[in-house]
């Protein structure tokens, strides 16, 4: 069949040529009016979460370590051989319990001595009272001399004296012999046993005989970084966030070293007044209720603390973040139907959400589907499940 081209070449008159053109123009002009008439190729849909601003919670998490809230190291206050001890190592004690008894024979022979010193004090004290009262009598009518009066009135006050020199040592004697049975000073969970029945020990020696350690409450010790407390003192002070108006604002909450939360809250009782040298950091305290024991001294904990609310904080899924090449964080919005990219300052996680200090505010349609299909200054179109911060925290 021959083409245009060859029908023209065929040709042999004008007017024929003339004519086989038109035609060709005719077809060519209606292909490309076919052309221009084909539809447009669908915009990319994308799924996206519409920012909102709420108030939030500041909270940190820090390591801490738990102490005893109260620590007595036992030692003995007077000498000898250890007759018993009257505990079991791991008990729970009372506050005036009985731990180690001394043999108290040498003791109770003092006191009998210094019972003995006392009644002999008191006899002189009687015959010295009874010389000086006579002698009082007899000066009067110059049956004896002013001197000899007055060496009576002063062994009345010697006698007197004696008696109450022998009376102290009497009572240093039932206090050293009362020492001989070792009692616990306040209540608590005792240690391991350093000494065993029959071992010889010393008043006031270094070694303590056991330690009792009182666990129910219990104090957790943390650390925060001094740099961490500045920047909060100074959002506080320029109105970013504001002071807890919460009643438990004090209240903190606990983690436990395989993961899992402590049943007790803890209340914070003092915050660190000086920096430590060697860390930089500053240091917490809190009173932890223990009533079952399972916090020790020692353990590692993490403790959750409340700092303080933002009323205006913004928070978007973790899936809307992504991280450019210099590891700044970004998010893709749509406005106006077109993509742009924005930069993000992020403040922390917040369960799978991210905390955006700058880069988002309230309106704003941050792309958390579809991100991949598109780019920056695309046409695109948002499907109806636009995700909210009610549905997104389900």
């Amino acid at each position: 069949m021959p083409t245009l081209f060859h029908s023209l070449m065929l040709a042999r008159s004008p007017l024929a040529r003339a004519w086989l053109l038109s035609a060709g123009l005719l077809v060519i002009g209606g292909c490309r009016e076919a052309e221009t008439a084909a539809p447009a190729a669908p915009l990319q849909e994308v799924a996206v979460y519409e920012v909102t601003s709420a108030a939030q919670a500041l909270t940190t998490t820090l390591p801490g370590r738990a102490s005893a809230h109260l620590i007595a190291e036992i030692r003995p206050q007077v000498g000898g051989i250890i007759q018993q001890r009257l505990f079991n190592e791991g008990d729970t004690v009372k506050a005036g319990q009985a731990l180690y008894q001394i043999d108290p024979q040498s003791y109770q022979a003092a006191l009998a001595q210094a019972k003995a010193t006392v009644s002999s004090a008191n006899a002189t004290l009687k015959a010295a009272e009874l010389k000086a009262r006579r002698d009082a009598q007899l000066v009067k009518i110059d049956a004896i001399s002013a001197e000899d009066n007055e060496s009576a009135q002063a062994a009345l006050l010697e006698a007197r004296a004696s008696l109450q020199s022998a009376q102290a040592a009497q009572r240093t004697a039932q206090i050293n012999l009362d020492y001989t049975r070792i009692n616990a000073p306040i209540a608590g969970r005792t240690a391991t046993s350093s000494v065993t029945p029959g071992a010889l020990i010393t008043a006031e020696q270094t070694t303590a005989l056991t330690t009792v350690q009182q666990l129910d409450p219990i104090y957790v010790d943390f650390t925060q970084p001094s740099s961490t407390l500045l920047r909060l003192k100074r959002e506080l002070a320029d109105g970013k966030l504001a002071p807890s108006e919460q009643a438990d604002a004090t209240r903190i909450s606990l983690e436990l070293e395989d993961g899992s939360t402590y049943a007790h809250a803890g209340t914070l009782t003092f915050n660190g007044v000086s920096v430590d040298e060697s860390t930089g950091s500053v240091t917490f305290r809190a009173v932890v209720p223990n009533p079952d024991g399972l916090l020790m001294p020692g353990m590692y904990l993490k403790a959750t603390v409340q700092e303080g609310v933002q009323h205006d904080a913004i928070l978007v899924p973790q899936q809307a973040v992504s991280r450019d090449e210099r590891g700044g964080a970004t998010a893709l919005v749509v406005v106006d139907g077109k993509v742009q990219q924005r930069e993000l300052t992020l403040a922390r996680a917040v369960d799978n959400r991210w905390w955006v200090s700058q880069g988002l505010a309230a309106g704003d349609q941050v792309i958390v589907q579809g991100l991949q299909k598109v780019r920056v200054g695309q046409q695109v179109q948002i499907r109806d499940n636009t995700l909210t911060a009610h549905n997104d925290s389900n």
